[in-house]
């Protein structure tokens, strides 16, 4: 077991989130690191019920609020959804992924990781009429 920190950062490289996750193997491919932070993620939010979700990609029943998502009713999220949502929007250029500050170019690439890693998942904004 190897633990990551893990930040949520801005396009402009602020950093709005951080937290430590912990990943089985060393040698760990894009889309095993994505499916690592979503269950983490989804996990914490389904053992608390909070009333915003902070995660890395909106459910599809939950509305966007300042600090994350907030689900129209409290309940459970489905993690298999939330990692399909996930895999999707990076294909999609949603967010992108810099490991060590180097970008992460597609889910079957391999990295290797240590505690020392810093993994940094960068969410892009959509320009107001653009």
């Amino acid at each position: 077991m190897t633990t990551l920190t893990i930040n949520d950062e801005s396009a402009i490289g602020t950093i709005i989130n951080q937290f430590s996750m912990k990943v089985e193997h060393e040698n760990i491919t894009v889309k095993d690191l994505i499916e690592a932070r979503v269950y983490h993620e989804v996990e914490e939010y389904n053992n608390r019920l909070p009333e915003v979700f902070n995660g890395l990609v909106q459910p599809s029943y939950a509305e966007k609020v300042l600090n994350g998502f907030k689900l129209k009713e409290k309940r459970k999220i489905d993690p298999e959804n939330q990692l399909y949502i996930a895999l999707d929007a990076f294909q999609k250029n949603g967010y992108f992924i810099l490991i060590d500050n180097r970008q992460a170019e597609d889910l079957g690439e391999e990295v290797l990781v240590s505690a020392s890693t810093i993994v940094s998942f960068v969410k892009l904004t959509a320009l107001v009429g653009g």
